[in-house]
């Protein structure tokens, strides 16, 4: 439970895992295009595939929030 409370931890793998691959875009950004823009033909490994890419920020969401509420 502490490493997924760990700001460092959780930024490290946004710009690496979430990230990644760089070039010639974020993996993450297509799938996201993809998704909005239907999301057709997408099968479960791809949906698979954004949740991993997608699982950091998911964990930066969680720690923002839980840092406001705590205030």
């Amino acid at each position: 439970m502490k490493l997924i409370n760990d700001w460092k931890l959780v930024i490290l793998l946004c710009l690496t895992l979430g990230l990644a691959p760089f070039f010639p875009e974020p993996h993450i950004v297509g799938k996201i295009r993809w998704i909005a823009g239907g999301a057709n033909d997408m099968k479960a490994m791809d949906w698979f595939d954004t949740l991993f890419h997608g699982f950091p920020y998911l964990l930066l969401i969680r720690l923002i929030f839980k840092s406001f509420v705590k205030k």
